[in-house]
């Protein structure tokens, strides 16, 4: 199978049901999914987070998505991730896709760190017997010891970390979203996982990661999309956009 992912005039709205004037307004402000408010009918307001966007991308490409925050990157990162079905336009997706996104959705703080492995895992669409038969790898990666067994609420920020990167990179995928380079635990764990995070990148067929670190962008990257209130304002590669910035 070729991996692939394909959009044509791809278009997300939210809708918000009965706010009006300034609560509208707040509400907008406070929403981090870029785009423009749109009138509906029966008392429904949308913000269009995605506006029109198409775009291709085959088998080698790293795209970064760039733009202020509340551009609609993460909108589109959703999207792709299947979190979200567009509102319209056409998206095709070919190939087992890893997500990067929000890692802390699916956390129970009151279960153990091995109940919430499984929980992240199933999050990941990741089978169970799958789960079982990688949980010692997992669990040896995050380091965590005999705090396996301890309520999730009691582990230090490092430790959550360190527990949620680890499933989050358990698999290697044919496609992977990301929002920001991810980083976890003390500086020795962050070694261990910026080598576990170039290895997904090299072995993944297509990259798509969302971030403010340029630098990041021009090392990772061959291709670049601009984002502005839910539009792409470019998209080429990565030496076109230098070009354009310089």
């Amino acid at each position: 199978m070729t991996i692939s992912i394909s959009l044509n005039g791809v278009t997300l709205d939210y809708a918000i049901y009965s706010v009006r004037a300034q609560s509208l307004r707040n509400a907008v402000l406070n929403m981090a999914v870029g785009g423009k408010l749109m009138k509906g009918s029966n008392d429904v307001t949308v913000v269009r987070a995605l506006n029109n966007v198409s775009f291709t991308l085959r088998e080698g490409d790293r795209l970064g998505l760039v733009g202020h925050n509340g551009s609609g990157k993460t909108s589109m990162l959703k999207v792709l991730a299947g979190v979200y079905e567009p509102t319209g336009g056409r998206i095709r997706v070919d190939g087992r896709v890893s997500s990067m996104i929000s890692m802390s959705i699916g956390l129970d703080h009151d279960a153990s760190g091995i109940q919430n492995i499984r929980n992240l895992a199933m999050m990941q669409q990741i089978p169970k017997k799958e789960i079982e038969r990688r949980l010692p790898e997992i669990i040896s990666f995050s380091e965590l010891g005999a705090y396996i067994h301890m309520p999730f609420k009691t582990y230090s920020a490092g430790m959550m970390a360190r527990l949620t990167f680890s499933v989050a990179t358990a698999l290697n995928a044919d496609i992977l979203i990301m929002d920001e380079w991810i980083s976890a635990g003390d500086a020795e764990f962050q070694q261990k996982a910026a080598a576990r995070m170039a290895s997904l990148v090299d072995e993944a067929k297509i990259v798509v990661i969302a971030s403010h670190d340029m630098s990041l962008i021009k090392r990772v990257c061959n291709k670049v999309m601009v984002m502005e209130g839910g539009q792409a304002t470019f998209f080429g590669s990565t030496e076109e956009w230098i070009r354009l910035t310089t």
